[in-house]
């Protein structure tokens, strides 16, 4: 396994066919701190999204909605090579930080299917810094904020 992927992440990420290696993009993201790493997230993953890489996304996204293996390859993708490493940057207890995962990354799964799958206008053709100026901030709430923990 080594040999030929590095590591667990990199099998990790070739099995699931990542567009993208969290582990090269999150030093930039989380650099301007906590207080504006929810502009960080959605403006990465915009970067992404509207990068070369674009296809492949589209493709797994595609397969997961249908597939409970795939669903479950990119739910793992975006909690443990994502979110989690966001998170771990910020004094959270696990709990908060498993709650404030799963609200964070529905509003950025959203934003990837109303943009990129559905092509939701004005959405869809929105200049990525005006989505990183709307939705930032909700993020950002997830992420930092007062919110109401469930359970």
């Amino acid at each position: 396994m080594h040999h030929y992927f590095g590591s667990k992440d990199q099998l990790f990420l070739a099995a699931v066919e990542a567009p993208a290696d969290p582990a090269e993009l999150l030093p930039a993201l989380l650099a301007a701190g906590p207080d504006h790493v929810g502009e960080g997230v959605v403006r990465t993953l915009l970067g992404v999204w509207d990068g070369p890489a674009q296809a492949a996304g589209l493709a797994l996204v595609r397969s997961a909605v249908g597939n409970e293996w795939t669903a479950r390859l990119l739910r793992e993708f975006l909690v443990t090579q994502v979110l989690r490493r966001v998170l771990g940057t910020l004094d959270l207890s696990p709990r908060e930080a498993e709650v404030r995962g799963g609200l964070a990354a529905s509003q950025l799964i959203g934003l990837v299917v109303g943009r990129y799958v559905l092509r939701i206008e004005p959405l869809a053709s929105a200049d990525a810094e005006e989505l990183v100026a709307a939705i930032g901030p909700s993020v950002q709430r997830y992420l930092t904020g007062d919110i109401a923990l469930p359970g």
